[in-house]
């Protein structure tokens, strides 16, 4: 079996930064020699990458227009919105070869419920969070609706996005049993009139046939009450687990002969796919896939076979975040060995054991670190194959961003960022960026093992390493998570690296996925970073 080896050296004595050359010391010791007769000892601690023994088929990495496309999106100022996609979409590299933007692989475009046509009377307080319909009342379409969000699909396609996905938080309010977009009851059942299912349904394969999506996923977060009598947050609706399968089933009819696929679940936790099925809301991953459920959707052919979760409040402390996926994978391969786990929703939210905190902004590398470490354990011990955020751009105060938006005056002043404001970028987007730029669509990932130390807790607060290899041109990525505020020192060895040279991306408080080169033999990751390397093997 081919192996990589890589080799981290946790030095005893400070390393002075100097052209260093790993070998054997006197008497067989281990060191690196400092470019003289110096031999620093070290504990060499062996990782070893099998690129044979192949993981998940990586699928996409993915963030949402949700809300603030439909005001940045119609900015006068073309070039504003061009650094926006940029940081989202592009592909491109700065002279250094460091890249423009992150490269994602998917962009979720949000099929709005008519809340913004309502005003006032959506009951959904701010503005920003409500949005139009391109469904009538009087049941004609008018597809010039949310030009906003329709630029910035436009402007991913332009730039390479292999997928779109179009995702439904509610019913339109045409079709909705309190006439507004969210469901303030309280109770457990989709806001929809009675005998108005199949015309959703209808609504949402117009929708997804109009704009070509490749998937549609129709129920968001079915789990969480919506709102209460007199006003909302945002558009939303609860359902249970036999409107999600009706709901699905009727439209994957009217999908039939058309490339896209529903994509089911939107969990609005994670334990809903396994467990947590008290009032017919979860455990959806037996319920949607097991043969033998009332709800199975795996034999419908516009239904893929992809599970979806979001991946917030279970990722503290450690052993919360290990145990819960650990079990999200179990469930998946006992009930179809073959079915996909995507995490299509995150951001910052709430407080997260007392260490990072939705509100106020942070866009600091430790924020950037803690999106690396969840993002790490969603593809490693969950094994998911597609990864996704929730706001690409936000104007708000708060942590659950990629990409930032303040008023012209560079104030956080959301009324004042409607029609032009500073463009600013956040750690938490480049930490992202060190897995989605390089990661491609269909690349594999491959187990790593750690010699004497397989423990993923301890991994967790010193050094998480994953590698993704693709087969047709033998590219290697090595992604290597560093929380600790000490530098790591890294070898490749057991397979010849072309030219032994490796591109490095670093991102830590002080850049932005920089682009250097280094030698497979001594790769240096700087403390409370991320750091990305990217080779050829034979």
């Amino acid at each position: 079996m081919k192996t990589i080896s890589i080799i981290s050296f946790a030095f005893l004595a400070a390393f002075c930064g100097k052209s260093s050359t790993p070998g054997p010391g006197p008497g067989g010791s281990s060191c690196i020699y400092l470019g003289t007769d110096t031999c620093r000892q070290k504990a060499v601690q062996k990782v070893t990458i099998q690129l044979q023994n192949t993981k998940q088929t990586i699928h996409s990495f993915g963030a949402s227009d949700c809300w603030t496309t439909k005001y940045i999106g119609a900015w006068a100022n073309t070039a504003k919105k061009d650094q926006v996609a940029d940081y989202l979409f592009s592909m491109d590299t700065a002279a250094d070869g460091s890249p423009k933007g992150i490269g994602l692989s998917l962009w979720r475009f949000n099929i709005g419920a008519g809340s913004r046509e309502q005003g006032a009377a959506s009951n959904i307080a701010d503005e920003w969070r409500r949005e139009e319909c391109f469904l009538n009342a009087d049941g004609s379409y008018d597809w010039s609706k949310q030009q906003g969000a329709q630029w910035f699909l436009q402007a991913a396609k332009q730039r390479g996005v292999k997928y779109t996905l179009g995702f439904s938080l509610s019913a339109p309010v045409h079709f909705s049993l309190n006439g507004k977009a969210f469901n303030g009851s309280g109770g457990t059942m989709m806001n929809i009139q009675a005998g108005k299912m199949e015309a959703y349904a209808d609504f949402l394969a117009k929708v997804t046939k109009h704009f070509s999506f490749d998937y549609l996923s129709p129920v968001n977060e079915p789990q969480w009450a919506w709102g209460t009598a007199s006003g909302a947050n945002q558009e939303g609706t609860q359902a249970t687990n036999d409107q999600v399968a009706e709901l699905s089933r009727l439209t994957a009819q009217k999908l039939a002969g058309s490339s896209s696929r529903i994509v089911v679940g939107e969990a609005g936790t994670l334990e809903f796919l396994y467990g947590k099925n008290t009032d017919n809301r979860g455990d959806q991953i037996s319920q949607f896939f097991s043969p033998s459920s009332t709800y199975y959707l795996g034999a419908l052919p516009n239904v893929a076979k992809i599970i979806s979760g979001h991946s917030y409040f279970t990722t503290c402390p450690d052993n919360t975040l290990i145990n819960t996926r650990t079990q999200l994978l179990s469930k998946a391969r006992q009930v179809d060995a073959n079915l996909e786990l995507w995490q299509t929703e995150f951001g910052i939210l709430g407080d997260i054991c007392g260490q990072y905190k939705g509100s106020p902004r942070n866009t600091g590398i430790e924020y950037g670190l803690y999106v690396a470490k969840v993002l790490h354990h969603d593809l490693v011990i969950a094994g998911v194959s597609s990864w996704q955020w929730w706001l690409a751009v936000s104007p708000y105060n708060y942590s659950d961003a990629l990409v930032y938006i303040n008023d012209p005056a560079g104030q956080m002043n959301v009324g004042n960022c409607k029609t032009d404001g500073i463009v600013l970028d956040s750690k938490q987007l480049w930490a992202f960026g060190n897995f989605a730029r390089f990661i491609r669509p269909g690349m594999k990932r491959v187990e790593t093992s750690v010699e004497g130390n397989n423990d993923p807790i301890v991994a967790a607060g010193t050094l998480m390493i994953s590698a993704y290899k693709n087969e047709a041109d033998k590219k290697l990525v090595v992604v290597m998570v560093n929380p600790e505020n000490k530098e790591k020192y890294i070898q490749l060895s057991g397979v010849a690296i072309s030219g032994n040279r490796l591109d490095q991306y670093t991102t830590d408080a002080n850049s932005n996925c920089r682009r250097s080169v280094t030698d497979a033999g001594r790769i240096v990751i700087p403390g409370k970073s991320v750091v990305t390397v990217s080779g050829k093997y034979p």
